[in-house]
């Protein structure tokens, strides 16, 4: 009996959690491993919980290079390592990286880093045998010495040399020789590469499935040996200026595994040397052909053959209504197709199209300004099941063509309005698509509260909404959205002017929040975006541009609740060396603009520069250059900090109807 008692006490006494399997335990954070905070909470619980959290962790993305021994250390069992937040990494830092991982690492991005060099990429190649990913884009003074330390990465599945501008051909010979299980390299923008470190990637590594060749000087010489790859399935040529019809034509075949091509920007290929490219590529799912050769009837011909074509990309293209009506003729049944910015949209041609490709899940007609009901009112009735359609600046489409939007197309997930003639009784329909997710309707002049209300009502599930410039939203329109959206994630409501700090209290309710634009909103203050600072404290994004009543009293939440937020703007506002100097406590804050701010003092903004020890890019007005010393500067860029320096003088505000105006102007 006393037995019994003493076990009684011990299980009440005891944590109940240690009770749960390792396994067990590991499935719960596995739901919570989306908010950092949420992690962090539970790792604070207790001892073992700290333990567990620290084994759970796969993925780190530090923010500054200086904690890397420390966060390795916490977390001994990473695979993947994200260090596109610190621009700074020297050789020292990989030393520390290869020592403490080893075999644990799996991947590294590099691609936002500077200041490492051949030895470093060494030490991780020969200490990580299991690393198969590298991102080494933007690394612009890499040379092939370092790409010979890559070499050394035997296991390497994946990796990216973007910008890699002075690696040439040896290098990735070198590359092609050590890293043969490859199976994605991206050298886009390597202009030092030519058509033998292409062709050496293509002989020697058998297993490349993804290969990006944008911008490459290359020529037909290595295009044979890629097409022999068997294993081929996505390839980017990208402005490839060398590739013509010419050189095309000489192909004897195809490559038959091929899913993905993208041709962009190749002005000296047409549909002559498409068929070339992609004779016997049975298996091709996605073509992009963006501002290339114009679409006519031969090119469509030429590509009916591609019986599991799926993805169509026809970006900034001159096209004609035949050649689009010969498109809707193909036997295939497109799911998604982007016309942005093509010159010759019409209705003829469109409403032939999407009469026949009534699959179609997303749609982009960005800027077809030759477009009317007659379009929409065709699209609307044949392409039922569109989750997205992009249609910013159709600027011929009556207000009385939305309604058809919300009554036939109730699946849409993503739809963007951006200067359109949509109105109220527009949006009323629009909220019936109850799954959207995304709503931009920046710059329409006809929406008010009462259009907007419907949606707060009716789409619960959206994440992003764009309303600038919308000069009809008041208080009253985001009160409805603050309380119908609670996931909303993005807000922009830049230049509505009738917006007060009403609209950000109720925002405040939005814990998801992380993306808060309002620059050019006078009437909102310190207050409003202080309830912002306290109830959405996830935010990463916050731009208060041009708004003159917020000042220091609002750095100061936003340094005590905003500890994840990394870019604001500040420019126009009243805020003082005080608050820039409160901001300093945010060890996330990477980027900072402060132009034309009164209260700033050259001694004030240079305290609060060496406080923030995490910046990444300032801009500042260029007056401030001389007002400044240069050891500062030599200082922060130390730490890699950009200054972009702007000589703009102050901007007088246009009404929102003379800036639509502008917009059109410009357009044309």
């Amino acid at each position: 009996m006393k037995r019994q008692k003493t076990l009684e006490t011990n299980a009440n006494n005891s944590n109940l959690f240690d009770l749960l399997s390792e396994e067990i335990v590991f499935a719960i954070l596995d739901f919570i491993d989306t908010n950092p905070l949420d992690r962090k909470s539970f790792s604070l619980v207790c001892k073992s919980f700290y333990i567990t959290e620290s084994k759970h962790r796969k993925n780190l993305k530090p923010l500054r290079q200086e904690l890397l021994p420390r966060v390795l250390n916490r977390y001994p069992l990473v695979n993947h390592l994200d260090l596109s937040l610190c621009p700074r990494i020297n050789d020292n830092s990989l030393n520390v990286i290869s020592n403490t991982c080893k075999d644990s690492l799996n991947s590294i991005d590099l691609s936002r880093s500077r200041f490492f060099s051949y030895n470093g990429l060494m030490s991780l190649a020969l200490n990580c045998k299991n690393l198969v990913s590298i991102d080494l884009s933007n690394a612009t003074e890499l040379r092939d010495a370092a790409a010979a330390a890559v070499a050394e990465a035997k296991n390497l599945e994946r990796l990216w040399l973007g910008r890699c501008k002075l690696i040439t051909d040896m290098g990735i010979g070198c590359i092609a020789v050590g890293c043969k299980k490859l199976r994605l390299i991206s050298l886009k923008w390597c202009i030092g590469v030519s058509d033998l470190g292409v062709g050496l990637i293509a002989v020697k590594c058998k297993e490349i499935r993804s290969l990006d060749l944008s911008f490459l000087p290359i020529t037909n010489k290595c295009l044979p040996s890629i097409l022999k790859l068997q294993h081929l399935e996505d390839i980017v040529l990208e402005g490839c200026f060398g590739i013509d019809d010419d050189s095309l034509a000489a192909l004897k075949h195809g490559c038959k595994s091929m899913k993905a091509l993208d041709i962009s920007s190749c002005q000296h290929i047409s549909h002559v040397g498409l068929s070339s490219l992609i004779s016997g590529a049975g298996s091709l799912q996605q073509l992009t052909l963006s501002y290339g050769c114009p679409v006519t009837l031969a090119l469509a011909d030429s590509l009916k053959r591609l019986s599991m074509l799926q993805s169509v990309k026809l970006d900034g293209c001159a096209v004609t209504s035949a050649g689009l009506t010969a498109i809707g003729n193909w036997c295939i049944s497109l799911s998604e197709l982007s016309l942005s910015k093509c010159l010759g949209v019409t209705d003829e041609g469109l409403s032939s199209l999407v009469t026949k490709h009534k699959d179609l899940k997303k749609l982009d007609i960005t800027c077809c300004r030759k477009i009317t009901d007659v379009s929409i009112a065709y699209i609307t009735n044949s392409c039922t099941n569109l989750t997205s359609l992009r249609m910013e600046s159709c600027t011929l489409v009556p207000s009385e063509a939305f309604v058809l939007i919300g009554q036939q197309c109730q699946f849409l997930e993503e739809l963007d309005l951006t200067d359109n003639e949509i109105d109220d009784e527009g949006l009323k329909s629009i909220s019936r698509c109850s799954k959207l997710s995304s709503l931009k309707l920046g710059i329409c002049l006809n929406i008010s509260d009462k259009g907007l209300s419907h949606v707060g009502m009716k789409c619960s599930k959206l994440t992003e909404l764009d309303l600038y410039r919308s000069a009809g939203i008041t208080d009253l329109g985001i009160l409805a959205i603050s309380r119908g959206c609670p996931g909303l994630e993005m807000i922009n409501m830049s230049y509505c002017i009738d917006i007060t700090d009403s609209s950000l209290i109720s925002l405040s309710k939005c814990s998801r929040l992380n993306t808060f634009e309002s620059r050019g909103c006078p009437l909102i203050t310190s207050l409003g975006l202080a309830a912002i600072a306290v109830g959405c404290k996830q935010l990463i994004k916050l731009d208060i541009k041009k708004c003159h009543n917020i000042g220091d009293a609002a750095m100061l939440p936003l340094a005590h609740f905003s500890q994840n937020l990394r870019q604001i703007t500040l420019s126009y506002s009243s805020v003082s060396d005080v608050g820039l100097l409160a901001l300093a406590s945010i060890s996330c804050l990477q980027s900072m603009t402060v132009l034309h701010l009164k209260g700033l003092t050259p001694s004030g903004l240079a305290a609060a520069l060496l406080a923030c020890g995490g910046l990444t890019k300032v801009k500042l007005h260029l007056s401030f250059k001389s007002l400044l010393p240069l050891p500062l500067f030599e200082h922060l860029e130390a730490r890699g900090c950009v200054f972009e320096w702007r000589d703009k003088e102050f901007q007088a505000e246009l009404d929102p109807k003379c800036y639509k105006l502008q917009w059109e102007d410009i357009a044309q």
